[in-house]
């Protein structure tokens, strides 16, 4: 039976092989001893993705070499297998069940859950119906008082007539779609893209934030709660789609481009800067698209501002520092 999550072993190896050579081409010690457990959090980081996400098909992970930096000086990473679509409760009891095994795995008594686009959402469920687990939770690029994109497609997908037809036939070819991500990630799991885009809306997500509010600002462009229920909230996103085109050799960063025009503020193509906002604004405003947050397509992201893979680090060790 394959394993309910991803998780990169050898990270002992892989740590001292790489403070090996950092000791071996710095001008001082010191410098390895700096980075030696930069990123070694108290509890296990566990990562989430959204929307026709997976963890990896083959070669190719969501997470493109995140988990690997993060464990290469000290975090002990997995990342969840969720329904590439879904309604956020249906993700979050697959999130719950695969926090429960790393529990059992790890003996840690909590973990901090990172979730990206509707992965916030998801790990939002899990830190509402059982707090008792999580010691963090961070989303990133996430839309958590909704999405114009969302909005769009439901409004038509709303049409009568032609409305149902296409709800008909565009539902089951993204529940096909995600069903094949499913298989090419060797899981089968329960597919449903219209629960899916009805909770990413501006409605949708509005009725998510009633039954779990915590970390969500009272006001259109501030920050929530920075500590909730026992929980710390973080959040940050990118504004790259404003900016053009953030890596000319990256197609996804085209395809996005033309969604500047369906948002009334700054945006990574699929979620607006303020509506990203979650409990403590890391940042909101890295020139990254909405792939590039996960360090896609394959690392082509913008070569002049902060790269994904350091924002990460950055944030393992604040969690570090926090005591996470």
């Amino acid at each position: 039976m394959k394993q309910r999550l991803k998780y990169t072993p050898g990270k002992q190896l892989v740590a001292l092989c790489t403070s090996l050579i950092i000791f071996a081409f710095s001008s001082s010690a010191s410098a390895w001893w700096w980075n030696t457990g930069y990123t070694k959090t108290k509890y296990p980081i566990v990562l989430a993705h959204g929307m026709l996400g997976f963890d990896n098909i083959g070669p190719i992970d969501y997470w493109y070499g995140i988990p690997e930096t993060l464990e290469s000086d000290g975090a002990d990473v997995y990342v969840a297998h969720l329904s590439a679509v879904g309604g956020s409760e249906i993700r979050g009891e697959q999130l719950l069940a695969q926090v429960q095994d790393v529990i059992a795995i790890t003996g840690a008594e909590k973990v901090n859950l990172i979730g990206h686009s509707q992965g916030g959402q998801t790990v939002r469920y899990v830190a509402g119906v059982a707090p008792g687990l999580v010691a963090s939770v961070t989303t990133v690029g996430s839309p958590a008082k909704g999405s114009a994109v969302a909005d769009v497609i439901q409004g038509v997908a709303d049409l009568p007539l032609v409305g149902n037809l296409l709800q008909t036939v565009l539902g089951d070819a993204v529940n096909a779609v995600g069903y094949i991500i499913g298989l090419g990630a060797g899981e089968s799991l329960p597919q449903e893209s219209l629960g899916s885009l009805a909770q990413l809306t501006t409605p949708g997500a509005a009725a998510f934030n009633t039954q779990f509010p915590d970390g969500v600002p009272a006001t259109s462009c501030g920050e929530g709660e920075y500590v909730s229920n026992g929980i710390r909230y973080y959040s940050w996103s990118g504004v790259g789609v404003s900016n053009g085109i953030t890596n000319t050799l990256d197609p996804s960063s085209w395809s996005l481009l033309p969604m500047v025009l369906i948002f009334d503020e700054q945006t990574d193509g699929l979620v607006g800067r303020c509506s990203s906002h979650i409990g403590k604004v890391i940042r909101d405003n890295y020139n990254m698209d909405h792939l590039d947050e996960v360090n896609q397509v394959f690392g082509l992201v913008d070569l002049w501002t902060t790269k994904p893979k350091t924002v990460f680090r950055q944030h393992a060790n604040r969690l570090k520092n926090a005591g996470l």
